[in-house]
């Protein structure tokens, strides 16, 4: 399934007022599960990280993970960066209009070129990192980019389901990814060839997750692949299951998975 079409005709109906961009992200706070788990990561980043930062969105999409990291701390400089000029264009349009201004930017840039020497005291990647083969390359750049005890923490999909991938004849759910997930072993070897320590690796999308998943956006991403019209049933699809898959999405951050389909990877400089 092709999901930039569908993020792209997203992008274009938000992007008309700062009201309904606003109202768009805090849609995705609720109903993304991978916003909840790194939510919880990032609430941890700031309890140990009070005072002014330079923070890295690396891979920053519509831009919610930016503008979650300014609400959470005004005094940050965050920098998100992205290959699609016009998801950047967007972001930038709508941070203009509001009192991030100034302390919230977005800049088209490639990860596997951009680097800034010992500069970030944070670097966020959140369902990046299947979408680009050369990955050590950007395990490097990250690296290389953090200050001493910088904090890396990266969300995406695990090689136990992960893209909706559950054996070798099944294809990705998203037809953009290079990569179906990562093994544990395989990102810690890969970060820890980086240069990074302390890495923390834990599953996501754990039986919970994976029912919620299916509830909340893959059936709704296919409808709105197949035709946008369905995009007028959408609410009223949304108001039926969403109390379901709210329950669910507790649970997965509650509890600890053996496995799950998401992986959520921290590691320090």
């Amino acid at each position: 399934m092709r999901y930039d079409p569908v993020k792209s005709r997203i992008g274009r109906i938000v992007n008309r007022s700062v009201w309904l961009r606003k109202v768009f992200y805090t849609l995705l706070d609720i109903l993304l599960l991978r916003t909840w788990h790194v939510k919880k990561a990032l609430r941890q980043y700031a309890v140990e990280n009070r005072g002014a930062g330079n923070i890295l969105d690396a891979g920053s999409g519509f831009g919610q993970y930016a503008w979650r990291l300014w609400k959470i701390n005004n005094n940050w400089n965050i920098l998100g960066i992205d290959v699609k000029e016009e998801q950047v264009n967007d972001c930038n349009k709508y941070v203009n209009g509001t009192k991030a201004r100034g302390k919230l930017t977005f800049r088209v840039a490639d990860l596997t070129e951009y680097k800034e020497e010992d500069k970030y005291n944070l670097v966020l990647s959140v369902d990046v990192m299947e979408h680009i083969e050369e990955d050590r390359q950007v395990f490097s750049n990250f690296y290389s980019s953090l200050q001493k005890d910088g904090w890396l923490i990266i969300s995406t999909p695990s090689d136990k389901g992960g893209s909706d991938v559950h054996n070798e004849d099944d294809h990705s759910f998203i037809d953009e990814h290079v990569r179906d997930g990562y093994g544990v072993e395989d990102i810690n070897e890969k970060l820890q060839t980086a240069g990074f320590i302390d890495i923390s690796t834990a599953y996501t999308y754990g039986w919970p997750g994976k029912i919620s998943w299916k509830l909340s956006m893959k059936y709704p991403v296919l409808m709105l692949n197949a035709s946008m019209i369905f995009a007028l049933v959408l609410p009223f699809y949304y108001i039926l299951v969403m109390p379901f898959a709210l329950i669910l999405n507790y649970f997965d951050v509650r509890f600890k998975h053996k496995e799950g389909t998401g992986l959520l990877v921290t590691a320090k400089k």
